[in-house]
């Protein structure tokens, strides 16, 4: 059992230094979870990306699991910091935000997907296929979440109609 727990360790070290950091990097550009495995030199199943950049989306406030209009929500960001040898590594940061510098958008995607996905799917075709993967591809828990109002999702709620509320 422990070299079972031992090699699975190793896998998930080497992953995250060889993609997770520049996982994060692209999606912080905007990249969908599709470019991010096409550019990708390390082959990483698309849902390990998916799973990395919906984490960084919910660390950096992009994706809120809770309504913004609540109170104050944990912020997570990382620090560059430097040893005494001048190794570079992060520091994670916790801090609250209020986020009242940034306006949020409900969206029940995860909930349309569980009711009916193909439905669900034929809704989306009007969208641009970068759009569409956007969607399609991150993780959307059954449940609303509160997105970042950015150029994208301003789009894509455009172009459905606004009925994302």
């Amino acid at each position: 059992m422990s070299d079972k727990y031992f090699k699975k360790a190793l896998a998930d070290f080497t992953f995250d230094f060889a993609s997770a950091d520049a996982i994060r990097l692209m999606a912080g550009k905007g990249l969908t979870v599709k470019e991010i495995q096409k550019r990708l030199d390390f082959p990483t199943p698309i849902d390990k990306i998916a799973e990395i950049v919906w984490k960084h989306y919910v660390d950096t406030g992009v994706i809120l699991l809770e309504d913004p209009r609540n109170g104050t929500q944990k912020r997570f960001t990382y620090e560059k910091v430097q040893d005494g040898l001048g190794r570079v590594s992060f520091k994670q940061v916790v801090s609250k935000n209020t986020f009242s510098d940034k306006e949020f958008i409900p969206c029940d995607f995860g909930l349309k997907m569980l009711k009916d996905k193909k439905a669900f799917e034929k809704s989306l075709e009007e969208l641009s296929g970068k759009d569409r993967d956007y969607i399609l591809c991150l993780p959307w828990p059954p449940r609303i979440v509160w997105h970042e109002k950015n150029e994208r999702l301003s789009r894509i709620i455009k172009t459905l109609g606004g009925t994302e509320k």
